[in-house]
This record gives C-alpha cells, sequence and structure tokens, in this order.
C-alpha cells in the first residue's frame, strides 16, 4: 500500500462557508477535500462553523474514543427534524447513552434476528405473485413496503392494511432528507412529525393497556424503559427510539437497489451467489456497503480540547468522520473503485476500516445497533434475488447520483416479466 499522506500543521480556517459546494457535489465533497489537503486532518467551514474533517482507520479509531469526542449537540437541528428525531440514542453519552443503547442491543438476540429476516422472506415471496402481474415494478418502492410491513409486524407496531404504503412513504421521506434542501427537506419535516404522532398514540396505547403486545418486541421494550434515573421515557423520545427501529430497517431499501444493481453488472457472480454458501453472501452483501455510498460522514463534537496529528481540536468543535472516502482509499481498500467480492478484510482490519454504520464496539461504543439486522437482511434478499425469483432489467440509468444524499437510480431499478422460481413454487 502507499504511504500515508503527510499531515500539515493547521492553517488558517477557510473563510468561505462551503454548505452550497457540499450540497452540490454531494458525496465527492469531503474526499475532494481531503486529497487536495494532502492531509487526514483539514478544515473547512459549514453552516457558518468551523469544522474539522478527519479520515482514515487511525482517525476513526480517534472519533469512537468517548473520552475524546460526545454526540450531544452534534447533529444540526435539520437532522433531528428529518432524520433523527430529538432526544434519541443517538444524542447520548456517558452513562444515558450505555443504557439506552442496552435496551436496543438486547433485542438483537439471534433468535429475534432470524423472526425478523422470516418474516421479511415471508413478506417478499407473497408480494411475488401481485409483481408477477405488472408489466414493470419498482424494486425500491417495492422492497420498502416489504420492508416497512416485517419490521412493524417484528417490533409489535399494529399496521392495517390502508396504511402500509402511507406509513413506508413517510419512514422513508425521513432517511431520503438526509442531505436534502428544500422540497424533500420540506417533506421529510411533514413524515417526522406525522410519524412521531401516530407511534406516540401507540406507545400511549401499550401503557395504558389498550394494545397488548409480546414484552420480547420493540414496542413493548421502548414503551417500558426507564432510564438511569428509574424514570420512563417522555412520550415523544419513545416514539423517537420506536422509530430508531422503524427507519434504519426501511433504509435498507437503498442498500435492496445497490445489490440489484451490483448483481446485474455482474451476471457471473450472481449465478455464483444462487449455488453460493453464506461465506459467499457475506462477501458480497460487505462489498455492497463498501463500494456503493450511504452515509457521506459522521459527526461528534469534542468533548475536551487536545493535539493529534499536529492539529488542535477545541473543545465543542464539531468533527466529522469521512465514511465514504474511506471506503475508497486506496491505501486501505485496494483498487478501490472496482467491485470485488473477493477483496477479502481490509489490510490490517480492525472494525475500523469498513464504517457504513459507524465504528468501535456493538455494546459500548457508537457503532449502530441495527448493524446485525442491515447484514441479515441483505443477505436474505441477496438470496431472494438470485434464487426465489427470474427477472428482466429494461434499458435505464442505473448510475446512483453521487450529488444526491441518500442516492438511488432515478428509475429505482425497474424490473419486468417477474416470475417465482420454480423451487419457490415447490
Amino acid at each position: 500500500m502507499a504511504g500515508r499522506c503527510p499531515l500539515t500543521a493547521r492553517s488558517t480556517v477557510p473563510w468561505r462557508d462551503a454548505t452550497a459546494m457540499l450540497l452540490m457535489q454531494g458525496y465527492r465533497f469531503v474526499p475532494r477535500r481531503w486529497r487536495r489537503s494532502g492531509s487526514d486532518v483539514f478544515e473547512l467551514r459549514l453552516l457558518g462553523e468551523r469544522v474539522i474533517c478527519v479520515h482514515g482507520p487511525d482517525a476513526a479509531r480517534l472519533f469512537y474514543d468517548p473520552q475524546r469526542f460526545e454526540r450531544a449537540g452534534a447533529a444540526p437541528r435539520r437532522l433531528q427534524k428529518t432524520l433523527l428525531g430529538a432526544g434519541g440514542v443517538h444524542g447520548l453519552d456517558d452513562a444515558a447513552h450505555r443504557a439506552r443503547k442496552r435496551m436496543f442491543m438486547d433485542l438483537m438476540t439471534q433468535r429475534r434476528i432470524d423472526e425478523l429476516v422470516a418474516l421479511t422472506r415471508r413478506e417478499w415471496l407473497d408480494a411475488l405473485p401481485s409483481w408477477s402481474r405488472r408489466d414493470r415494478v419498482v424494486l425500491f418502492d417495492e422492497a420498502r413496503v416489504v420492508l416497512c410491513r416485517a419490521i412493524c409486524a417484528w417490533a409489535g407496531v399494529p399496521l392495517p392494511e390502508r396504511d402500509v404504503r402511507r406509513r413506508a412513504d413517510d419512514l422513508t421521506a425521513m432517511v431520503d432528507a438526509f442531505g436534502a434542501a428544500g422540497p424533500r427537506h420540506w417533506r421529510g419535516k411533514a413524515a417526522r412529525r406525522r410519524c412521531e404522532a401516530w407511534i406516540e398514540a401507540v406507545v400511549d396505547d401499550v401503557r395504558s393497556g389498550r394494545l397488548d403486545v409480546s414484552e420480547e418486541q420493540a414496542l413493548d421494550r421502548i414503551a417500558r424503559f426507564r432510564d438511569v434515573g428509574g424514570q420512563p421515557l417522555d412520550r415523544r423520545v419513545a416514539a423517537v427510539e420506536v422509530l430508531n427501529v422503524l427507519r434504519p430497517t426501511m433504509a435498507v431499501a437503498y442498500f435492496v437497489v445497490f445489490m440489484a444493481i451490483a448483481l446485474h453488472e455482474q451476471p457471473d457472480r450472481a449465478r455464483r451467489l444462487r449455488a453460493g454458501d453464506d461465506e459467499d453472501v457475506e462477501r458480497f452483501v460487505q462489498e455492497v456497503r463498501r463500494y456503493f455510498p450511504f452515509t457521506p460522514f459522521l459527526g461528534a463534537r469534542v468533548r475536551s480540547g487536545f493535539d493529534w496529528q499536529g492539529h488542535r481540536f477545541d473543545e465543542g468543535t464539531l468533527v466529522l468522520l469521512d465514511v465514504y472516502g474511506a471506503h475508497h482509499d486506496g491505501r486501505v481498500f485496494g483498487s478501490p473503485g472496482v467491485f470485488d467480492p473477493d477483496r477479502g478484510p481490509a489490510a490490517g482490519d480492525s472494525g475500523f476500516e469498513l464504517i457504513p454504520q459507524g465504528g468501535g464496539g456493538f455494546r459500548d461504543g457508537h457503532r449502530c445497533a441495527g448493524e446485525w439486522i442491515t447484514i441479515a437482511l441483505m443477505k436474505t434478499v441477496c438470496r431472494l434475488l438470485t434464487g426465489a425469483m427470474t427477472y428482466e432489467v429494461p434499458a435505464q440509468d442505473l448510475a446512483p447520483d453521487l450529488r444526491r444524499i441518500p442516492p438511488k437510480p432515478r428509475s429505482g431499478f425497474a424490473i419486468s416479466h417477474v416470475r417465482a422460481s420454480a423451487s419457490t413454487l415447490d
């Protein structure tokens, strides 16, 4: 591997705000600044604020040091009003974060993950006859419906059939607003308000005894959770945390499209996966998570000032960890612009190289509690796409727009002549 980029001493913070450039360049913005700076630590100004960007496995390890960084106050209000909500686990630190994170991790037993996988597979197979009767199916849209039904059933959230598509639309709109300004952001804000009102009412029903759900299900666990002070969560915060189970699962629809693109562009790989073992599928899924864009960067604030690699990190400074650029760094992933599931783990893999859903420890750090679910669902859908159905891919532009956060092809990956495979019908 090539040597590391030389690190330069701290320079004067650029006076020109780069927010407009970020919105224009999307995923390319931070990696371009990294290459231009010649350093794994560089500064810029976003929304009028001095921001330090860090890049690479060493930076990721630093970023997840709870003694150096905190998440409280790191998420901009526009993200709280769309993607994250206010008061949830993403903005907590120390004992409060550990207790809330433990609540989520307790849901992630292998048995419960297997149950979600089974629900998703059943919903997908149940949808196949309907898809086969249509001339054209948009995979992104239909995957959202499948995932919405499955995750609500798994979490214990009632979902009448008449509400399925509008709930799927709203949950997706919150994800789609992540890097947006204008109409997409406004739609995400409105969707967040509707979803929180919906789930607040459901939480009230659980707490009053009007709705009976299993104590193993996320809805019951969150509705009855008590924080480190022994108090139940505010009903709005409880709704935010329930949505922190539903919404990220809906985001798997983006990865479904990315997998479909990779399978279409590498038909030999699709045939291999059809007959492959779990290890082959796992490698494919992990390469999809590395190669395709989803999380551009992650943010935290400096807890107390320190110096690192010749740069000063002042208390309260917003720091962004480059995720997309790190996954396309040739020092860590050889030939990063090539989609190659056979590449195996990154050289020196320590858990801080592949970070699409964060780094650090699952239970004690800020790594996403839903990462196991994401991987399990992606593996399941990969097997469904390669073994449970056949379809054709009409001509369309399948290139994700890297200016759009999060990205997907404009077509949403249209397919036609969908048929259940013979083995599925047996």
